[in-house]
């Protein structure tokens, strides 16, 4: 991947391999029976912890729903798998939470294959394999070396399969028992469409967010688990996508806690708020709403239907000059101010090349950059720079100095309004997951469930 794309929108999502559900998990919310069964005056502890190790070949039962029985090496495997999709080691407290959360998708998942069963949804052993291969080639691996790839990953091909079935299973079921009866009229998306019009002007934001459940009773409980949250989140660890598909228990966990582009009048009155007063790139929680916390991330803001400088696509020539190996930063900024005085020295993106070749430098073109896709540090100045000239050299020691030149700018035109077909499309979504919440709900209050 060369510099230029590390500033592209999706060089900078998480990673994601083909299934939404692929690194979610949902949070749990199950209390642990604590209570301490009669062995004879062992006083064996309830929350006792085992040492030594366990054969992964011993799979040993964590719940069963419906009759159908989830093993600790289904949550183990699917542990790893989550894991190797986020290219993540996952250890200590950090596994031992996730492991609840994942028992408690498996759940949900294993409700969602058997309900699908009832309408006569099945999942055809081609289909699965096809859908495996394509995950495969998402991790730019044979299907043969996957599933070896898997199994050094301390995961299985058979768990991954078991996802991909139950997402396939849920979709659909979805397609033919909830979308049929969606409906969205004409007037409404009329409606949707005047008061876009009406709005013309007002803040939009781009938020992600992690919901965590807690009931009045647990609220300081819910409070402490944001936090704790968040100080990893601002370790830069993982992208705030990985927690949100981590811990979140809102339906948007399986997109990364994607909320999308909302107004403030869209939001509860609390994440409004907190919004509000949010710079992009700003973590802000816990935030209390009702039924549990709030985690917000605020990706970006513009203003509705209105042409944002940030939204220019630029052409741009990036010059990079690597520095040799255990450069230390008084060298690397010498060799810094002696680039830089090259770069401003250009004459228009004609003389890059030319000037490249003195400093030894390599030359990426890129001509679809949008001034919103590079970095916050580089947006302003980039916005503020005329054809022909060079931004200041950035980088590392670690990675040498890069600079960018500005060789066009096509402005964008004023905001336009959706189609008609978008936005009922973007309804029709809407209701249909709102439905699927709903059912998923429903099949967990009827389900049997006996854990082990």
């Amino acid at each position: 991947m060369t510099d230029m794309k590390r500033y592209s929108g999706t060089a900078r999502a998480a990673c994601a391999i083909g299934l939404a559900l692929l690194t979610g998990a949902g949070v749990a919310q199950t209390v642990p029976d604590r209570s301490v069964p009669d062995t004879g005056g062992l006083n064996i502890p309830a929350n006792l912890q085992i040492f030594g190790k366990v054969d992964p070949n011993v799979r040993k039962a964590t719940a069963i729903v419906n009759e159908a029985v989830i093993t600790g090496t289904d949550v183990d495997q699917r542990v790893a798998l989550i894991g190797a999709a986020n290219s993540v080691k996952i250890e200590g407290d950090e596994r031992e939470r996730l492991k609840l959360q994942v028992l408690r998708q498996l759940i949900d998942e294993t409700l969602q294959i058997q309900e699908a069963k009832t309408k006569d949804i099945t999942v055809t052993p081609a289909e699965l394999n096809q859908s495996f291969d394509r995950v495969a080639t998402n991790f730019k691996q044979q299907p043969a070396g996957f599933r070896e790839y898997l199994r050094n990953s301390g995961s299985s091909e058979r768990s991954l399969r078991r996802q991909i079935e139950g997402e396939l299973a849920w979709q659909r079921y979805l397609r033919r028992q909830v979308e049929p009866f969606v409906n969205v009229g004409d007037e409404e998306v009329k409606s949707i469409l005047d008061r876009l019009e009406a709005s013309k002007g007002t803040t939009e934001y781009n938020l992600k967010e992690i919901y965590l459940a807690t009931p009045p009773e647990r609220a300081a409980e819910g409070e402490a688990n944001a936090r704790r949250i968040i100080g990893e989140i601002q370790k830069a660890a993982q992208p705030f996508e990985y927690y949100a598909r981590s811990f979140s228990e809102a339906s948007t966990r399986a997109v990364g806690g994607d909320l999308g582009w909302v107004r403030a009048d869209q939001l509860p009155a609390e994440l409004a708020r907190a919004a509000a007063e949010m710079q992009p790139g700003q973590v802000a929680g816990p935030i209390a709403v009702p039924g549990g916390v709030s985690i917000l991330f605020l990706g970006d803001r513009r203003q509705i239907l209105t042409a944002d400088p940030r939204d220019s696509k630029l052409s741009l020539k990036q010059l990079t000059v690597r520095f040799p190996a255990n450069t230390n930063q008084a060298e690397a900024t010498k060799r810094a101010a002696a680039f830089a005085t090259a770069t401003q020295a250009l004459r228009g993106c004609g003389t890059v090349d030319q000037v490249a070749a003195t400093l030894n430098a390599e030359v990426v073109d890129n001509d679809t950059v949008r001034v919103r896709d590079l970095p916050p540090q580089l947006q302003d100045i980039m916005l503020k720079l005329q054809v022909g000239q060079s931004t200041p050299p950035f980088g590392s020691p670690e990675e040498g100095v890069r600079a960018l030149v500005l060789c066009g700018r096509d402005d964008p035109t004023t905001g336009q309004l959706p189609r008609a077909d978008q936005i009922q499309n973007q309804l029709e979504q809407t209701r249909v997951n709102l439905r699927a919440t709903q059912k998923l709900r429903d099949l967990r209050r009827d389900a049997v469930v006996e854990y082990r």
